[in-house]
């Protein structure tokens, strides 16, 4: 049964760790980039694995396609949609790569996107742009977020009768901020502009209804949040442009010489390859909603991340970007920080050759140091000039780690960095 446990209730809580194997000289705060699977979903991946390397014939030609399927109905469940839909990645960024390979675009065309999305994202659509002529532009949202109607006309008044397509995330990398796709996806339907939502933070975090939030395409990472296996991203298209989405791999599709019908089957299979990941989705799915229960895993780490935003902000004095509502942050705290000073700086000059004022430098720096001299796994992310350290809070996490991360920066700062 799903755990019945107050957010706050530190004993009982202490008993999840148990759930997962982490090395025990790391205090790791990272689980938004890459978050570690427990010992259920490993396991149930390793049988897959033991199945294909026992008898390799029959795993693929007898039980990959049917457990490949069971896999995508369960995800698609998950998130709000039809299994049809659906298609595994790797990655969100495979998926990404996906819909800017297959999307029309010409030139004069513009793809519009905002200052919050991952820097590999900006990578893919600039390069699409480029190849068609067209323009990528990014629009710098209003800082501190206030309200969900202000974001969305500060995007959309960048919009012309040009543009083709937004590009958003629904949980930004960079500064940990939810933002209101929905309403983007309304706003743009109205003047014919295609959405693709960037979700890798959103899944497990937020209850996703890729439905009724009506996007064009929906790229995500299941290895974060929802504590898949590495390797276990997808790409949802809806319906009305799954016609244009071209496989990055040609193979057989399916396993030869069943017959290709639906755009979905491109992808089942694109060449000899170990899905084990795939098929230990539904074992992660299951892990969160049955042994520990989605409500408890959403209150837990959003209090987590309160009581890390609470403390963190006392280092520097700083306004974090949104307001304490979980509205807009969910199980990620970021918290800006002060700039680096004084001898610090020739230290990170030396350790990241460059200019040793220059913000990344000194984020990297940082982040860098915190491992180095606290084993401490946390990014430190530069965003418009500004530190800010973005702290992921999963069920493995607690309060001590917490206040070991600030008792460890508040030692950095004192000394400059």
């Amino acid at each position: 049964m799903p755990l019945d446990l107050a957010p706050d209730d530190h004993d009982a809580w202490r008993a999840v760790r148990a759930y997962w194997s982490l090395r025990p000289d790391t205090t790791y705060l990272n689980h938004g980039s890459f978050g570690p699977p427990p010992l259920a979903v490993r396991q149930a991946r390793r049988q897959w694995q033991d199945q294909l390397d026992e008898q390799p014939m029959d795993f693929f030609i007898r039980r990959f396609e049917p457990a490949w399927h069971e896999a995508r109905q369960a995800l698609a469940r998950f998130v709000g949609t039809r299994p049809e839909n659906l298609v595994f990645v790797d990655n969100a960024t495979v998926g990404m790569n996906i819909v800017a390979d297959s999307f029309p675009l010409s030139a004069g065309d513009k793809v519009l996107m905002n200052d919050h999305e991952y820097g590999a994202v900006k990578r893919i659509w600039q390069r699409a742009c480029d190849g068609a002529g067209a323009s990528l532009v990014t629009v710098e949202l209003p800082l501190p977020f206030r309200t969900a109607e202000e974001t969305v006309d500060a995007l959309l008044a960048a919009a012309t009768e040009r543009t083709r397509l937004i590009v958003v995330s629904h949980i930004t990398s960079p500064t940990a901020v939810t933002l209101p796709v929905a309403e983007i996806c309304r706003r743009a339907r109205q003047r014919g502009i295609a959405v693709a939502i960037d979700g890798p933070h959103a899944v497990a975090q937020l209850p996703v209804n890729t439905d009724a939030i009506d996007c064009d395409f929906y790229t995500a990472s299941c290895h974060k949040w929802l504590s898949a296996p590495f390797g276990t991203g997808y790409l949802y298209v809806a319906p009305r442009r799954q016609a244009s989405i071209r496989p990055p791999v040609l193979s057989w599709g399916r396993v030869p010489p069943t017959p290709l019908t639906t755009w979905a089957d491109e992808f089942v299979w694109s060449g000899t390859c170990d899905p084990s990941a795939w098929l230990a989705i539904p074992a992660a799915i299951e892990f969160l909603e049955t042994t520990i229960g989605l409500t408890a895993f959403r209150t837990r780490s959003h209090w987590l991340a309160q009581y890390a935003r609470r403390k963190l902000m006392t280092l520097g004095g700083q306004t974090p970007l949104v307001p304490d509502d979980a509205a807009w942050y969910t199980s990620m705290a970021h918290v800006p920080l002060p700039p680096a000073n004084g001898a610090a700086l020739s230290a990170q000059a030396r350790e990241f050759p460059g200019d040793g004022t220059n913000d990344a430098t000194q984020a990297r720096a940082l982040q860098a140091a915190l491992w180095r001299e606290l084993q401490i796994e946390v990014p430190i992310i530069e965003f418009r000039g500004e530190r800010y350290v973005r702290v992921s809070c999963h069920l493995y996490n607690d309060t001590g780690q917490i206040d070991t991360l600030y008792a460890g920066l508040a030692d950095l700062l004192r000394q400059g960095w």
